[in-house]
């Protein structure tokens, strides 16, 4: 089935290939935003004068790999502190979902995200790194909100410059 599953990654990169995109903005800002699937949303806060308040905004689009690289930029750039998740949750993926529980309860022995309900939620990462990021970041869960201006302030109630 992994192989299927691959090549239907594969194909799907041919067929709609998803740029992957990260603004960076203000680099003495300790949040990052995460808006999910929204890439509207996505270029709308790297083109407004949010892209001021925070150090970067990025999409996640996958449970597995998606997280892993978040995990792995985090912990590598001390200064981030908090992370804002918004936007849409993928469909049947749910990263965001999967994110949250990871660092609500971390991974298994088989390096599974616990709790989570994505079809493939297993990461490369470490349970030492998991709990790395788990003791750096704190994550404000607004999955679903994709209103600029609501957005605009979660982001003044976090942001630390």
């Amino acid at each position: 089935m992994n192989l299927i599953e691959n090549l239907a990654g594969e194909l799907c990169k041919i067929i709609l290939p998803i740029n992957e995109e990260v603004f960076f903005g203000n680099p003495k800002s300790s949040l990052a935003v995460c808006t999910l699937s929204s890439m509207k949303l996505l270029k709308e806060i790297a083109n407004s004068n949010l892209i001021s308040k925070i150090a970067l905004v990025g999409r996640l689009f996958s449970e597995n790999k998606g997280i892993d690289s978040l995990v792995r930029y985090v912990i590598s750039n001390k200064n981030l502190e908090t992370i804002l998740l918004c936007g849409k949750d993928t469909p049947g993926h749910r990263p965001g979902h999967s994110l949250l529980n990871l660092y609500k309860n971390g991974i298994d022995n088989k390096r599974r995200i616990i709790g989570s309900c994505s079809p493939d939620p297993v990461l490369t990462i470490t349970k030492s790194e998991v709990l790395k990021f788990q003791k750096q970041v704190k994550l404000v869960d607004k999955i679903g909100e994709t209103n600029i201006s609501k957005i605009n302030l979660s982001i003044d109630t976090a942001v630390k410059v």
